[in-house]
């Protein structure tokens, strides 16, 4: 009888060993919050997320709330331990009480097995579980030395969309990870820019070693869309799709809403027709119509640093991009190249920012004799009279001003433009860099690490169609109507003087308040 028992556990025993789904369905015991302890039953979705944990080295998990994939992740842990000599299993989250739950996981588990498929521990505690084969499991907050002296067999990150440093704890880990350890970072989304996101983005388009696994709300079979929706009342719509949806652009305290850029990828946005200059990046999306008026925007860069000098073409008329550029040229040969481009879209409106090194820039078109430059006014108020006075040099200078007055102006236009969607906008390259334009204390600016040269550039051309333009041809029409004014004037006098002169041979007569009065004095 007592062989026949010891025949049943070593085959319970390899069969545990052999699939981690049987060893969890059977053994391991979980906390649940309304059901309190039970063995865990694996959904389908886990089970498919476990063979993955099993089979794969790197491992990218976005997901929504209440999965259980924590929970997944420590049973795996836990068979890694049981099974596996010598593994090194490292928890890591935004602090080390967070890290200590998915141990205390463990733990409980542990605990819970039967006697014969219990190996002994060395060393138990809040923080970490060590078995007699020399496998352990171990919470740490994150940071750059927190795996730099582990020989780490399993890096767990939960929540590693939230943790500030996780790349350089990746990059200290990657060393040891290198030799065949394996690598889970699991998060629900915290906006755009950080190292989970950036590592989800290459993962998807094959830049990285990351296998991607999305879990939306809807591979919990014991959700529906009325549950769906009770989530949008009680979170409200932007944090649900945090927490639900696996949105990115939900997530983040994005400048555009995400609806917004949802409508502009899926109605304007596409490939350009034609790519050309010396680096390709001269985007081309429509060819110049000699009907219609352009304006070329530029903001400039030094062409040797992280920043870039970009630019766009904008039909003034319907706002739609036509072209855009977005490389590193030097401020002078910068210049060269908006001229021939603001030459070939129908001599447009060359606007492009005058601060620091845009100087050079504007110089070179200056040096060219391009006759169509914009000028900003040196007063702290737009005004009709401003640009009535546009060659009055001592109250315009060449180029568009950026300050901290202009700046809010230029960022709330496209904001506008973007959510009344009366703008066209083509290029991916600046849906990109509109997907990272954040809100940081108040202010709005690109995420760390990325660029916001083309959004710019965009704001700026709208602002100056929106605003200056309109200023300008406000001035036109009333320099029309003065103008219209002198003509009218003119011609009755034309009029008093053919009839007067007439009269009397005397072209020169004129009639006055105080009698006729001869004016050719005026040609001595």
């Amino acid at each position: 009888m007592a062989q026949d028992i010891k025949k049943i556990i070593a085959q319970e025993y390899i069969k545990c060993a052999k699939d981690p789904a049987y060893f969890m369905r059977k053994y391991c015991h979980i906390q649940h919050p309304q059901r309190g302890r039970i063995l865990f039953a694996l959904y389908p979705f886990q089970e498919k997320v476990l063979h993955l944990f099993r089979d794969e080295q790197f491992i990218i998990t976005l997901k929504s709330r209440q999965l259980g994939i924590s929970t997944l992740a420590a049973a795996y842990s836990l068979w890694l331990m049981l099974f596996h000599k010598d593994k090194n299993v490292l928890a890591l989250a935004t602090t080390q009480a967070t890290a200590r739950n998915l141990v205390t996981k463990v733990i409980f588990m542990y605990d819970e097995l039967p006697r014969w498929l219990k190996l002994p521990s060395v060393e138990k505690n809040k923080l970490s579980l060590r078995l007699k084969n020399g496998s352990k499991v171990q919470a740490k907050s994150s940071n750059a030395d927190a795996a730099r002296s582990e020989a780490v067999s399993l890096l767990l990150i939960d929540e590693a969309a939230f943790i500030d440093n996780i790349d350089e704890t990746f990059a200290a880990a990657q060393q040891t990870l290198a030799t065949g350890g394996q690598c889970m970072a699991l998060s629900t989304p915290n906006g755009i820019g950080n190292w989970f996101h950036q590592t989800w983005e290459k993962a998807e388009t094959g830049e990285n070693s990351f296998i991607p696994v999305r879990l939306p709300w809807t591979v919990h079979p014991e959700r529906n869309q009325t549950w769906r929706d009770m989530q949008d009342r009680d979170l409200g719509p932007r944090m649900a799709g945090q927490e639900c949806d696996c949105d990115f652009l939900a997530s983040g305290d994005t400048v555009f809403e995400p609806e917004d850029m949802a409508f502009y990828e899926e109605t304007y946005q596409k490939d350009p027709l034609e790519r050309r200059g010396i680096d390709g990046n001269l985007w081309i999306w429509e060819g110049v119509d000699y009907t219609k008026s352009y304006m070329v925007v530029a903001d400039v860069a030094r062409g040797d640093s992280a920043d870039y000098s970009a630019c766009h073409v904008f039909d003034i008329e319907s706002a739609t991009q036509v072209a855009e550029y977005k490389g590193k040229l030097s401020p002078k040969d910068y210049g060269n190249f908006l001229v021939g481009l603001a030459t070939e879209y129908n001599n447009a409106l060359l606007v492009v920012e005058n601060a620091n090194i845009g100087w050079a820039t504007i110089e070179q078109a200056i040096t060219r004799e391009y006759n169509n430059i914009y000028y900003s006014s040196t007063t702290q108020v737009e005004s009709v009279e401003s640009y009535m006075n546009k060659y009055e040099r001592d109250k315009l200078v060449p180029g568009f001003t950026m300050s901290a007055r202009t700046r809010p102006l230029v960022i709330a236009k496209m904001i506008e433009y973007i959510r009344e969607h009366s703008v066209t906008i083509q290029s991916k390259r600046l849906m990109a860099e509109m997907r990272v334009f954040v809100w940081k204390n108040g202010k709005p600016q690109a995420q760390v690490r990325y660029n916001d040269d083309l959004l710019i550039a965009c704001a700026t051309a709208l602002y100056v169609r929106d605003t200056a333009l309109k200023l300008r041809q406000q001035g036109i029409d009333l320099a029309r109507a003065q103008l219209s004014s002198f003509n009218n004037m003119n011609a009755r006098n034309k009029a008093v003087i053919k009839n007067v002169g007439n009269q009397q041979n005397n072209p020169y007569l004129i009639e006055t308040p105080g009698g006729t009065e001869d004016i050719s004095w005026l040609l001595k």
